[in-house]
């Protein structure tokens, strides 16, 4: 699964493109030595919550539609209604923050090879293109736990046909993927990951910016104590 492009599609489909101010997409993954785990995915706006605020009082801005509170929801009610309707997926939630502008949709999977084309087909039902490839596999036997990632060269393209203010919005914009498991890590692949104190955690930041331009990359192979 892509797991990126869900923040994708709520960002920038309904409400990226009415900000001047940066914003968070944070992927959580938990797995289990048993291969179960579970998703969170969350877009956080609450730094520009005043501006959204005030926008979203506007029928559009600089050509783009508002969207509404209800037509947020419901995108995020069908995206959770696809994922119910997934293999190996269960215990589909979603939260949306209308205060602050955050939103979440977690879910748990038997193995996570579950969620490698979740959101792939579900840009696609929306007919937006992928800007990158993402599959994740764990290996119990290993416990290696690989996360592979592949840009796609049309990304940048479709970025520099943005207008400047519309490119904008990407300034200062930070992804962030973190995952958890039940046996330490010893190992990563990804030298821009970072290891928790506990050692059965590993985050990785990047600048939204730097993954259009294909600055960094965001694979990661995790090997857990045996």
């Amino acid at each position: 699964m892509n797991l990126r492009q869900f923040y994708i599609l709520v960002a920038v489909a309904f409400i990226i493109p009415i900000l001047s101010s940066c914003f968070q997409v944070v992927e959580e993954i938990t797995m289990r030595n048993d291969g179960t785990g579970d998703v969170m995915l969350t877009i956080n706006l609450s730094q520009s919550k005043t501006k959204v605020a005030s926008l979203m009082l506007l029928d559009s801005v600089q050509g783009y539609k508002v969207p509404s509170k209800q037509k947020i929801q419901k995108e995020l009610n069908e995206a959770a209604a696809y994922l119910r309707k997934s293999e190996g997926i269960t215990n589909v939630k979603t939260t949306s923050d209308f205060n602050n502008y955050i939103a979440t949709i977690s879910f748990s999977f038997k193995d996570v090879s579950n969620i490698n084309n979740i959101t792939k087909n579900i840009l696609a039902q929306q007919k937006i293109k992928a800007t990158n490839t993402s599959s994740y596999t764990y290996n119990k036997t290993t416990k290696t736990f690989n996360r592979k990632y592949q840009a796609v060269a049309s990304a940048k393209t479709e970025y520099n046909k943005l207008k400047s203010k519309d490119k904008a919005v990407f300034n200062g914009a930070m992804y962030t993927s973190i995952y958890r498991f039940e046996s330490p890590v010893t190992s990563t692949s990804n030298s821009a990951s970072n290891l928790s104190k506990s050692k059965k955690a590993v985050m990785l930041k990047a600048s939204v910016m730097d993954l259009i331009n294909g600055k960094i990359n965001v694979s990661n192979q995790i090997q857990l104590s045996k």
